[in-house]
Order: C-alpha cells, then structure tokens, then sequence
C-alpha cells in the first residue's frame, strides 16, 4: 500500500504536536509538587532516566516515582534516546541538585534547549551532548554560561560547523572545564554520565 504524502505530512506533524504538549511546563504541578519531582516527571514522561541524589541507580520506570509527599532531588539525568524539547526546559528552574546531563541522540534537541540549561548553571559538572542532529554553533557556543561545568564530551553534531571556534569560545569562559569537541564518539567513550 502506498500512503499519500500529505497524510505522512499530517501524521508528522500530530506527532510534533504531540509531544509539543508533553513538553510543556505545567506551573501549577511545580507548585503542588516541587521543581525536581515535576522535572522528572516530565524528563520520564518524555522516556528520560533520572538518578536522585540518595539512590545509587537511575529511576527507568514512570510509576515507581516515589509518593509526591517524598522531596527527592535529581543529581543525573541520561535523556538517551528521549524526546524532550526546549518547551520542557523550565522544569529545570529550581533543581539546584543537577550535576549530570546526559543528551544522546535526542532527535527534538534544538539550541533553544541549551540555552534553557542557563537554569542549572549553579550545579551542573558533567555534560555530554551525542549525535544530537539539531545542534549548531550557536547552541554549543550559549554553554559558556555553565560556570560549574567540569566536563563536556559534544560528539557527532552534524550541523556544528566551526568546532575550532566553539572549543575557544567555551575554553576562553570555562577555563576549568575539560572539554572535547569531535565529529563522531570515540570508541573509549563510555555510555553512563559518570
């Protein structure tokens, strides 16, 4: 069977749409439950992992959330595969605990979302942004803000194209910061945000 092409168009954009509505920051669940519950929430909703600050493992189940009357704080988050967006990066305001990230092949990543992560500048010392194909210059560049940053792995950015301005630009503003910016992932590289 062939399918015409403005149903394939249609049947794209519900799916764009739908996951728009995913995305989407929810300020009276932030209010009622706290920034790091709704935030994983949202990150899982979207097929996330995170790992809270007193747990050992990363939480990959939606319903084994612990009680809304439990505060728990995000420390790692892996987004391996997860369709978040940059409409959900206000989830990120008041996670003051977030010290990992993890983006690979996060295929609705844009440079909005990077420059989104300006809400975890206080806390977040590893990050790895993997063949996620939206990326340019320009989101790679706004990382300069993330003053606490440690360690930035950016691999496989198809649409990065001045990496030799971009490593510049953020070893200029994160002097502290190991940086490695490559066309595709090294072999070495390991899967977990450590």
């Amino acid at each position: 069977m062939i399918v015409p092409k403005p149903y394939l168009n249609s049947h794209r954009r519900f799916w764009h749409w739908l996951n728009i509505v995913w995305n989407r920051v929810d300020n009276e669940r932030i209010a009622k439950v706290g920034p790091d519950r709704a935030c994983a929430e949202w990150l899982m909703r979207n097929g996330a992992f995170v790992k809270w600050t007193d747990d050992c493992e990363f939480l990959k189940d939606y319903n084994a959330l612990p009680a809304e009357e439990h505060v728990r704080y995000i420390q790692k988050i892996d987004a391996t595969d997860s369709s978040i967006m940059h409409y959900g990066f206000g989830y990120f305001n008041g996670c003051k605990h977030v010290t990992h990230v993890k983006f690979h092949r996060c295929l609705y990543l844009e440079n909005e979302a990077l420059e989104n992560l300006s809400y975890l500048k206080d806390s977040l010392q590893v990050l790895q942004i993997i063949s996620c194909g939206n990326i340019t210059d320009k989101g790679i560049k706004s990382l300069q803000i993330l003053s606490k940053l440690l360690s930035l792995h950016i691999y496989g950015l198809p649409y990065l194209k001045n990496k030799e301005e971009c490593l510049a630009v953020l070893a200029s503003n994160l002097p502290e910061c190991n940086i490695e910016i490559l066309d595709r992932k090294p072999d070495h590289q390991c899967e977990q945000a450590e």
